[in-house]
């Protein structure tokens, strides 16, 4: 099985491009707490993880998030690769969006872009509330 599911703030705004087909494509990086192994010197870390989202998903990224938004990202782990122009083989590793709930309080930035706390993907609707960051377990 291949389920990812991820809770963090944008790193920066979503980049939207479309292919040649005219597929909508959204990514962004999604900045991620992790635990340290010594809690006593106080340090925090972070994982940038990047996401991408297609199609109805990658607009409706486009047109509500924006850079220190907080998600959750539902998907699947991805892993690609290409040749560069220099002939080397790159490896992509990213999460492929399939659901994306907003987690924070609404985010209002420039663009007229403003969220609101619910699913952007699947079906499902964030219920309950909303917990403060600082009771994520995380």
């Amino acid at each position: 099985m291949n389920k990812v599911i991820l809770i963090g703030r944008l790193a920066r705004d979503p980049e939207i491009r479309y292919t040649q087909s005219g597929k909508a494509v959204a990514s962004f990086s999604l900045a991620v707490s992790r635990r340290v192994r010594n809690p006593q010197d106080g340090q925090q870390t972070a994982d940038f993880i990047p996401i991408v989202a297609w199609e109805k998903l990658a607009e409706i990224c486009g047109n509500n998030l924006i850079k220190g938004s907080q998600i959750m990202v539902e998907g699947r782990m991805q892993v690609r690769n290409y040749d560069a122009q220099d002939g080397s083989k790159r490896y992509v590793t990213e999460v492929v969006a399939q659901d994306i709930e907003f987690m924070g309080s609404k985010p209002n930035g420039s663009n007229g872009k403003q969220g609101n706390e619910s699913s952007l993907g699947g079906a499902s609707q964030f219920g309950g509330e909303v917990m403060p960051d600082e009771e994520i377990p995380f």
